[in-house]
């Protein structure tokens, strides 16, 4: 005969220590993808040495590096340094900042990434969204034609808070807090920001000299149409042409993948073509507008701006916030993209980290926030990037740029720069991606929604908020009204939903349900009163259907936890059933509720003969007693 602390195979072992639970959920809560595996049954030098390559990559992949593999990124590094100059002086000017702070920020934030960034193709810069959300922030306090430096001074200190917050992130192994902004909303806010941003360059192609200070569609259509008067055809002529010029170079990109370096270069070509036409035809005797003045030389420190008066901070601490969060959850998942294609893998805590570095250093040498732009990482795989190499190599040629060629970028016309924010932005107008949330998921396709409709007519930190509030009630739904679906049998041994299998068999006298979840505080009144429904309604079909009930099959694979709450649950779930004569068999309950339920005297209350490691071996029991219980109530009628 078994022991009782076996009976029917199952576990009664002691519960763990409260100190082994804690160790055990710490660790699979902030490290679960076990990081520190490889410093198990290794030397204290070698632990020392791989530490050291973990938290600093450079140390890893540096001593590894072979020349051949230079050449690779050499091209690579050239070409997005390419891209990234145009860019850098477009979003700048998009931020209203001074143009050459663009550049700036193209050049030591690549060199802090390629030092502490785990991604071999993420190719650093300055993004759009992140550029207007500063800009939105802090125009509230102070306009940029009012106090020039006041207003830099708080971009970099919005960037130091983002690079402090993201590096904390990290190294508290707090990763996972990114999650909470989904797909659905992600792609909403981009695509309502681009909205947005292509409208703003409206300003620039019709070359208005008055503009609005709020981003959303309506004060924009409206400050253009006020200040029609100011339009001239001549910004509006060379605007649709370089903008043609670059949605052609996009659609060439798009049908032939091998010409990628067409769309790559050609916002650079609209640049140095911008700058001969400006300088040759004196375009700013004609009405169109260049970038002024740019001084040689590389990124002065910028310690001495950083601001944190209590009469700006709040607005500064928000921006920072949501750009943190923005940054690196386009620069992880970017990074997390191109590394499955190669079939390798990141660690977005460190990536956090590294993110956060760069942007720290950035603040304190003249730079604003960056993160892992998508169009610059894309050109630098398809470059044929092998390693953070590329970003070193954009960084000098940034130096380069910087040292030498920057007064030459001074006649880019503001309107090129237009036309090459509007080119980017317009490809992150996804519409066929929200066409499929709509065909597959109604409701992530109503986040998405509010997410771009909030952004675009209202704030983008409000559609941001709307969203990724509906994605939180959507999950606490989830969390509140967890699945259950009753059972059925399609061979001997495989139990199924009746619901997907309709052709499944029932078993006469028991009703199998198989819970989805945790049971507790939120869900547990719901998990009660939906297990009496189950019963309820097996009761009342019709009397050729009808089962009558002995036992209530519980299949507890899927609950991974339990509370207090849960366990009085199912006290009184036992106590209702008893009183129909319905006994409860729990089958397969995990570790950690096995745990809980053998410290509340939940076991000893329902018995351990009610639990079992599988269904068969519950029914083959069940039916043993149902049997003999039908035997009696025939040997009873008989007698009687």
């Amino acid at each position: 005969m078994s022991s009782p602390k076996s009976l029917h195979g199952v576990n009664y072992a002691p519960p763990r220590s409260f100190k082994t639970v804690l160790k055990a959920n710490v660790k699979e809560t902030l490290f679960p993808d076990d990081p520190f595996y490889e410093f198990k049954n290794e030397k204290l030098s070698k632990r020392i040495l791989k530490g050291i390559q973990y938290f600093i990559p450079i140390c890893q992949w540096l001593p590894r590096y072979k020349f051949g593999l230079f050449m690779y990124d050499l091209l690579a590094g050239i070409t997005i340094a390419s891209l990234a100059i145009p860019q850098g002086i477009s979003y700048a000017k998009l931020a209203e900042l001074p143009p050459i702070i663009g550049l700036y920020s193209s050049f030591v934030p690549p060199l802090i990434y390629a030092i502490f960034g785990s991604s071999k193709h993420l190719a650093v810069g300055t993004v759009a969204t992140c550029s207007l959300i500063i800009a939105e922030a802090v125009q509230q306090k102070v306009k940029p034609e009012d106090n020039m430096e006041l207003y830099v001074s708080l971009f970099y200190t919005a960037a130091l808070i983002s690079g402090l917050l993201q590096t904390a992130l990290g190294v508290l192994r707090l990763g996972f807090l990114v999650d909470f902004l989904s797909h659905s909303t992600i792609t909403g806010f981009m695509g309502g920001t681009a909205l947005i941003i292509c409208l703003q360059q409206l300003k620039g192609m019709l070359g208005l000299k008055h503009f609005t200070s709020r981003t959303d569609v309506y004060h924009v259509l409206r400050a253009v149409i006020e200040n029609r008067k100011e339009w001239t055809w001549q910004c509006a002529a060379v605007g649709a042409f370089f903008l043609a010029f670059l949605q052609l170079s996009r659609y060439v990109r798009k049908k032939k993948p091998s010409l990628f370096w067409v769309s790559a270069i050609s916002p650079i070509i609209v640049v140095v073509a911008g700058c001969l036409f400006a300088y040759f035809f004196n375009a700013e005797k004609h009405g169109i507008a260049i970038v002024g003045k740019l001084n040689k030389g590389i990124n002065p420190s910028s310690i001495h701006l950083i601001n944190f008066s209590p009469e700006y901070l709040p607005n500064v601490v928000k921006a920072a916030i949501i750009t943190a969060m923005i940054a690196i959850a386009e620069g992880i998942a970017i990074g997390r993209s191109f590394a499955i294609m190669n079939n390798d893998q990141i660690d977005g805590n460190k990536e956090m980290v590294a993110i956060g570095l760069m942007n720290i250093v950035g603040s304190l040498t003249s730079c604003y926030l960056s993160t892992g732009p998508f169009s610059k990482t894309a050109v630098n795989y398809n470059a044929g990037c092998k390693s953070q190499m590329s970003n070193v190599v954009m960084s000098l040629c940034m130096l380069l740029t910087l040292l030498f060629l920057a007064p030459l970028f001074g006649y880019t016309p503001l309107v090129a720069l237009a036309a090459i924010i509007m080119s980017a932005m317009i490809g992150l107008l996804d519409y066929e991606k929200a066409v499929h949330l709509y065909k597959t998921d109604k409701f992530d396709f109503l986040i998405c929604m509010v997410a771009f409709f909030g952004v675009a007519f209202i704030s983008m930190d409000m559609g941001l908020i709307l969203s990724v509030g509906l994605a939180l009630i959507r999950a606490l739904l989830y969390v509140a009204r967890p699945p259950t679906c009753k059972l059925g049998t399609i061979t001997n041994t495989a139990f199924r939903d009746i619901e997907q299998y309709p052709g499944s068999n029932e078993t006469p006298g028991m009703l199998i349900l198989k819970l989805g979840s945790p049971i507790y505080f939120p869900n547990s009144n719901y998990v009660r009163e939906r297990i009496l429904r189950w019963v309820r309604d097996e009761q009342s079909l019709e009397n050729s259907q009808r089962n009558e009930i002995e036992y209530l099959l519980l299949d507890f694979g899927g609950v991974t936890s339990i509370d207090i709450t849960g366990v009085e649950t199912l006290k009184e779930l036992r106590r209702c059933l008893a009183a129909k004569n319905i006994k409860i068999i729990l089958i397969n309950p995990r570790l950690g509720v096995m745990e809980k339920l053998i410290a509340t005297k939940f076991i000893d209350f329902l018995g351990k003969e009610s639990i079992f490691l599988t269904i068969e071996e519950a029914i083959e029991n069940c039916s043993f007693s149902l049997n003999s219980s039908s035997q009696e109530k025939r040997e009873d009628l008989e007698i009687a």
